[in-house]
């Protein structure tokens, strides 16, 4: 072989590396040998913007940009559609085997994995850590015969179809929500009416105007409402009280109802990843959940903290998705 032609070899060979390495930038590189994060991350909602996802992936991009920087910095976008179940499947199917590419998601998606049928699930991705959760309320009008929790249980075993609930998407925390508190007072939660809006505000509109009897969405959905006197809460479904305008909130436990629930939000990493790759996602997602700028995000967005990580994380979301599972099988739903 001449000079001329290898060099034209050699040439031709650094080319198709160098195509490689445009066209896979993530892969399994930079995540074993070096320090993570070495370039920027790409933090995926899946959902449309403005909702609980897309401020969590925000939140995480904006103190990563305030606080390691030095890192190489965060992108957000979104993937909406089907509780999320559509941006899971972009992760697993595009994604494999990227430490930079991660995903917000939570209990949401459970639910919607189980409704839709999706043929993928959190079992096919990397989960790194819990992140925040919120508490679930049970609102009325304030004008509404139900005074408190043992009203809505006596309606509800009185005749379970005549209580309308409205809340988020059918299979959401809301509707799963409703399915455990008839099961735990030994209603067969098939037999519960449940009116499924986009949002909490639509969900306020229908409470408002007498559609639903009952509103079951996050606290801060229903805040100004609450405040302003024009709806009042039977319960939340958190652990520990909550307070609003300073006045603790109820809990179900407190009320006689043996149920806790909350909306718990994580991250997860595409599958493909090696472990070593996700002890270090880890490790980084645990400094920006303990920085300053998160427990500012915390505090503004009135979220409680959750982190796990680990083995206690993958124990949590194996326990949580065959709660989760049970629950859309009572309701009837996916079937």
């Amino acid at each position: 072989m001449s000079k001329t032609t290898l060099r034209w070899a050699i040439g031709g060979l650094l080319a198709v590396l160098c195509l490689v390495a445009v066209a896979f930038p993530g892969g399994r590189t930079g995540g074993d040998d070096g320090p993570y994060p070495d370039r920027r991350i790409s933090i995926m909602a899946p959902a449309d913007p403005g909702g609980g996802w897309d401020t969590t992936a925000r939140a995480l991009q904006s103190t990563i940009r305030e606080e390691f920087d030095q890192n190489g910095g965060a992108d957000v976008y979104n993937v909406g559609g089907a509780g999320g179940t559509l941006g899971l499947s972009q992760l697993v199917s595009k994604a494999d085997g990227d430490p930079y590419q991660l995903m917000v998601m939570g209990l949401v998606m459970l639910g919607a994995i189980e409704t839709n049928r999706s043929p993928v699930s959190v079992d096919d991705v990397v989960p790194i850590a819990t992140l925040t959760t919120d508490a679930e309320v049970l609102a009325v009008p304030a004008k509404s015969p139900l005074k408190d929790v043992d009203d809505l249980v006596a309606a509800l075993r009185r005749d379970p179809g005549a209580v309308r609930f409205g809340g988020g998407s059918a299979g959401g925390t809301d509707q799963l929500l409703v399915g455990e508190l008839a099961k735990t007072v030994g209603v067969d939660p098939a037999r519960t009416t449940y009116v499924a809006h986009s949002g909490g505000g639509e969900a306020v509109t229908a409470i408002l105007s007498g559609s639903v009897d009952v509103g079951v969405s996050g606290v801060s959905d229903f805040q100004s409402q609450i405040e302003a006197g024009k709806m009042r809460v039977l319960a939340v479904s958190a652990p520990t009280t909550t307070k609003i305008d300073g006045k603790a909130l109820p809990t179900l436990k407190e009320s006689g109802v043996d149920l806790e629930l909350t909306n718990w939000r994580g991250i997860v990493a595409p599958p493909g990843i090696t472990g070593e790759q996700r002890a270090k996602v880890t490790a980084f997602v645990q400094r920006v959940v303990g920085s300053k700028t998160w427990r500012e995000n915390l505090a503004r967005f009135d979220w409680t903290p959750f982190v796990r990580t680990g083995g206690q994380l993958d124990a949590f979301v194996d326990t949580e998705q065959r709660r989760v599972k049970t629950v859309v099988a009572d309701l009837g739903l996916g079937e």
